[in-house]
């Protein structure tokens, strides 16, 4: 609740706080898409992949890949295309490849990208954006839905899938319903086809999620045409298949159902009594939000059993269409600055129900944290105010409910087994890969493979530079640096590797063009 204050005051302190740079004129939109290659699959490709290929669909309360696997969401919001900036923020301090590489890094396996209609304008441009150093030096002069495709393009190339949100009607703050005097229902529309267009025979982008955080007087099932969420939900939804088929259609909930009030967008009571139906079946994934006492207090929070409370809480207002096997539900916002006890307890006892039972998360409830941005005013973000350095204790919260990235980097056992902690020899590999490099910097990851016949309990890596690089910063392991020597260690939480299994950590260094090197690994 109370959403609209926070965002536009993210939006205010960058448009104060922050120089603009100097974005060229925007190009003439075109309706060609930027594809990677290494995402368009058919279908008959994709039975032979590993789990995520191709377009996904549903099955009761499982999300399918194009083979008919199970998969999950484990993702991340990166807020901006909806505010003034019309871009995903950071960029001026960051490359966007860098963010996305740190984002793979860490685990996540998909991006809800916020916008509002105002970047599908015409002459729409962005602003806030370093092209110094070589950084972001292909999104210059490029209108927001280029660089959006840009960012498609790139997450694709890393085995991240992306959901688009339409956030808000326009950069000006949240709305209640999905329409504005300013923004018709019409327009609503016409811009969500153009977006299933745009992207259609990419499955990068796997679904659109209709509006964000419908609220009073949103209701559900109510019948009023003007208010009914769920019947716009389903006008919505069969335009954007109409355009494109394959996609899924994100439906979140509303604020009261009933005279029972909650989060904003988070109360889903209605859908037992008024399911969405749609022209194409099997694309329907219901969406709930869910935050803690930092975003505002609730009166669950105050129930003497608190957090014992939470899964009936939860059960209510949306966990019932998971566990009843109506269609599979999708946690698309949650979030904390993390500072109270209450929250950190909150935080603990939702992951705790979000409960994966399978690699890539059969029967479970898929889920993109609020947010990789740290200037969300009432949460922060997976990274801190530098814009580099990840909020680690933030991230091993969820740490037992991350899933593996589409496609799979292959083997390996559960990670939640550690493996036999008795006899073998403790071996392992490592495997260096440069996922970008603009010149004036680079990123790269290290893949470390429990190549043994035992479990690890550590493990460590080095490897020299041939020329003058240095580690700027690291992620999911420590290191030291001696002139051009590098020694990297596991973190707390991967050090742990089963037989067969890997563990991966990333970096980002300066200068680029520094090549391959070699790596050895030693581990106990």
């Amino acid at each position: 609740m109370f959403r609209s204050l926070r965002r536009a005051l993210g939006a205010a302190v960058v448009a104060l706080l922050l120089p603009l740079s100097g974005v060229q004129a925007a190009h003439a939109e075109t309706a060609a898409v930027v594809r990677s290659a290494a995402v368009v699959e058919s279908a008959a490709a994709s039975k032979a992949a590993a789990p995520g290929a191709g377009y996904w669909h549903t099955s009761g309360r499982q999300i399918l890949d194009a083979a008919g696997q199970p998969v999950r969401i484990a993702g991340i919001n990166w807020f901006g295309f909806e505010t003034s900036n019309n871009v995903v923020h950071g960029l001026w301090a960051r490359d966007y490849k860098s963010m996305i590489d740190q984002m793979k890094s860490l685990g996540y396996n998909a991006i809800r990208l916020p916008y509002s209609d105002d970047i599908l304008k015409s002459g729409a441009v962005a602003n806030s954006i370093d092209f110094s150093g070589g950084k972001n030096a292909d999104l210059q002069g490029l209108s927001p839905l280029q660089i959006m495709d840009k960012l498609v393009a790139y997450a694709g190339q890393d085995g991240l899938k992306v959901i688009l949100d339409r956030h808000r009607p326009d950069a000006a703050g949240q709305s209640a319903l999905w329409y504005t005097s300013a923004v018709p229902e019409t327009t609503w529309i016409t811009n969500l086809k153009s977006l299933a267009t745009r992207y259609k025979g990419n499955p990068t982008v796997i679904g659109i999620d209709l509006h964000n955080e419908p609220h009073d007087p949103a209701c559900w099932g109510c019948g009023d045409t003007t208010r009914d969420w769920r019947l716009a939900a389903q006008r919505a939804g069969n335009a954007v298949l109409s355009a494109n088929s394959e996609l899924l259609i994100f439906v979140e909930g509303v604020q009261t159902v009933d005279g029972v009030s909650g989060w904003w967008g988070g109360n889903l009571m209605g859908v037992a009594q008024y399911p969405v139906q749609l022209d194409v079946p099997n694309r329907v994934v219901y969406s709930a939000h869910d935050y803690a006492t930092s975003v505002a207090q609730q009166s669950w929070f105050s129930d003497p059993t608190f957090p014992a409370n939470m899964p009936g809480v939860w059960d209510k207002y949306w966990g019932y269409i998971f566990k009843q096997n109506i269609a599979p539900v999708w946690v698309g916002e949650f979030g904390t600055t993390l500072q109270s006890t209450v929250d950190q307890k909150w935080l603990a006892a939702l992951v705790n129900y979000l409960r994966p039972t399978g690699t890539y998360g059969a029967d479970s409830i898929s889920w993109t944290f609020w947010s990789w941005n740290p200037n969300s005013g009432d949460t922060g973000g997976i990274l801190k105010d530098d814009w580099t350095t990840v909020d680690t204790v933030k991230d091993g919260y969820l740490a037992s409910v991350k899933s593996p990235g589409f496609p799979s980097e292959g083997g390996g056992s559960d990670p939640g087994d550690p493996g036999d902690p008795g006899g073998g020899t403790a071996a392992c590999t490592a495997a260096y890969t440069v996922s970008s490099d603009w010149g004036g910097g680079f990123n790269a990851e290290v893949k470390v493979t429990n190549s043994g016949t035992t479990a690890l309990k550590s493990w460590k890596t080095t490897w020299t530079w041939p020329g003058t690089q240095k580690i700027t910063s690291m992620w999911n392991a420590t290191y030291t640096q001696s002139a051009a020597t590098v020694t990297a260690v596991n973190a707390d939480h991967n050090g742990a590797v089963a037989v067969g299994g890997s563990a991966t950590f990333g970096f980002g260094g300066a200068p680029g063009g520094g090549g391959v090197p070699s790596v050895s690994c030693t581990a106990t």
